[in-house]
């Protein structure tokens, strides 16, 4: 049954693409984009997110120039590859979005953005896309992976934990992530570690923490990988505090994790308290058209949906890629997080915010309680050499 809802949905987004972009515009010629990103299997939730979000904000938009394909990569590098191939060779789309996951993106965004192809990510954002391997089409609206870890690993070391267990996946992801909260927290480690991929028993990890001697724990285990941690960590009986970024606290993940996780603290540069007609706005508007309230990732398609649609308005299309890439550089649309800017590396400038899980009455969501890193970018600036 869950497959096919998620098929249903699919279908639905894909329906929804070809009748806003079904005729052509008097202003431009139709902008063609291609989305690839995870609709079925682990992390689907996370993709259906971007995806729902992305489509809102084309549908607001009531711009009839704007194409949007969407494919399922499984989660798997060759299949997002594959369809990043068609999508360009056969589709002639001039810019691609919608991956979660970083290993896919570096299979996908390097050879995509040397064909000329514009991409703008609403969610992975590995370091050597932001550093060394950098590109004058490559677009991240979300963030640079370390950036939320940057900031909980500040707040931890402000908070007065002195020895912190971390744990992570090992794929550029987790490692970014755990370089992240190293890079601004001060202290020494009860342990670091890297699982597996799509773990779901972390059995043995919760022996390493009981026995480490650790006054806190900070992890990054995105998807159900975060639900089967918490879940499992809750029944352990350890009481040692929680940390993490928003990835394991957020609001499609909250449901699953239940109670165990009300008072955990998490970062974010989204939340849906952020007190702006902007954000307000899409919150209304989000929950009126699904049913639910937004995510992270729903936030995160929104903004590159919006991001784009400013684009195509200014350059009068995408095909003048020099006139497109300057109208992204530029920005000017409202992000539903606030303030928002392109750094010379083509990622976000923006504030990075400690929320934490709290219960309104019967639905788990998260509140502010602080603001990790102000007007943040991140640390790969300089290796970037456009």
């Amino acid at each position: 049954m869950k497959n096919n809802l998620l098929k249903t949905l699919s279908a639905l987004a894909v329906s929804t693409a070809v009748g806003v972009g079904g005729m052509a515009s008097a202003m431009a010629e139709n902008v063609k984009i291609g989305m690839i990103t995870t609709l079925s299997g682990g992390g689907s939730s996370l993709g259906i997110d971007v995806r729902d979000g992305f489509m809102l904000a084309i549908k607001q938009s009531g711009r009839t120039d704007i194409d949007v394909m969407i494919e399922d990569d499984a989660r798997k590098p060759d299949v997002a590859k594959q369809i990043s191939d068609k999508f360009i060779q056969k589709e002639k789309v001039d810019i691609l979005t919608g991956i979660i996951w970083s290993n896919l993106a570096m299979a996908v965004v390097p050879p995509a953005v040397r064909q000329g192809v514009f991409y703008i990510s609403p969610n992975a954002g590995p370091s050597a896309l932001a550093g060394k391997a950098c590109h004058e089409n490559y677009f991240n609206a979300a963030w640079q992976n370390d950036n939320l870890h940057e900031a909980m690993g500040g707040y931890v070391s402000a908070e007065g934990h002195k020895k912190p267990f971390i744990l992570a996946p090992n794929y550029p992801a987790g490692k970014d992530a755990l370089t992240g909260f190293k890079r601004f927290y001060t202290g020494e480690l009860a342990g670091e570690v890297y699982t597996k991929l799509g773990q779901t028993d972390y059995a043995a990890e919760i022996a390493q923490i009981k026995a480490s001697g650790a006054d806190s724990v900070y992890f990054f285990l995105p998807g159900g990988m975060g639900i089967a941690f918490m879940k499992q960590y809750s029944q352990s009986g350890v009481s040692t505090p929680v940390f993490g970024p928003a990835f394991s606290f957020d609001q499609g993940i909250l449901a699953a994790v239940g109670d165990a996780a009300v008072g955990v603290k998490n970062s974010s540069q989204w939340s849906k308290d952020i007190d702006t007609p902007a954000n307000k706005a899409f919150v209304e508007s989000f929950q009126k058209e699904y049913g639910r309230l937004p995510s992270l990732y729903a936030s995160q398609g929104f903004d590159s949906a919006n991001l784009i649609i400013s684009a195509v308005e200014k350059a009068g299309g995408a095909k003048d890629a020099d006139a497109f890439r300057a109208a992204l550089k530029a920005a000017e649309f409202t992000s539903v997080r606030g303030d928002f800017k392109f750094a010379s590396n083509n990622h976000p400038i923006q504030d990075i915010y400690v929320r934490e899980v709290v219960k309104e009455g019967d639905v788990l969501t998260n509140k502010i309680v602080a603001v990790g890193l102000k007007g943040h970018a991140n640390a790969y600036v300089d290796q970037c050499k456009m």
